[in-house]
């Protein structure tokens, strides 16, 4: 059986690959028009309800900090976010969108909305519904069982 489970895991990462990719594809897309890049609207989005740091940016976003620093820095000098100070930390400011990131995201509502319309309708409401859960779900499972890997893998070889 852990063979099957193997194929299993296997099959859910390409796909999983897979549709990151597709999904920055349309986000591309969706992003252009507006003067954005997918890995721009991304950051932004993250601190459209309330600035944050560029670690806490990272976490939500699962991906380097050093990343969502470059991309931050960008914004920043594009006049689409700026750096406000951090009541809880001296060094770590906060990433806060300015009127003209929030303009640019705005812009891209109407095509995203479309891209959602067409998306809820090829899958159905309700498949489109369980397709989150389901993600989501699996994200939160991957979260919990992502810091032991190791030590499960070294807990079997040793005797």
């Amino acid at each position: 059986m852990s063979r099957e489970r193997q194929d299993l895991f296997s099959r859910s990462a390409l796909a999983a690959f897979r549709l990151n990719g597709q999904f920055l594809s349309v986000a591309e897309e969706l992003a252009k028009p507006a003067g954005l890049t997918a890995a721009w609207w991304q950051v932004l989005g993250a601190v459209l309800g309330e600035p944050l740091p560029v670690s806490g940016i990272a976490r939500v976003m699962g991906i380097t900090r050093q990343s969502v620093q470059r991309i931050a820095d960008l914004l920043v000098e594009k006049g689409l976010a700026e750096y406000l100070p951090n009541p809880a930390h001296r060094r770590a400011k906060l990433l806060s969108p300015t009127d003209e990131g929030r303009a640019a995201i705005a812009r891209i509502g109407p095509g995203h909305a479309a891209f959602a319309d067409r998306l809820a309708q090829a899958l159905g409401e309700a498949g489109l519904a369980e397709t989150v859960r389901v993600l989501e779900r699996l994200s939160g499972v991957l979260d919990g069982l992502a810091a032991p890997v190791t030590e499960t893998a070294s807990a079997v070889t040793e005797p």
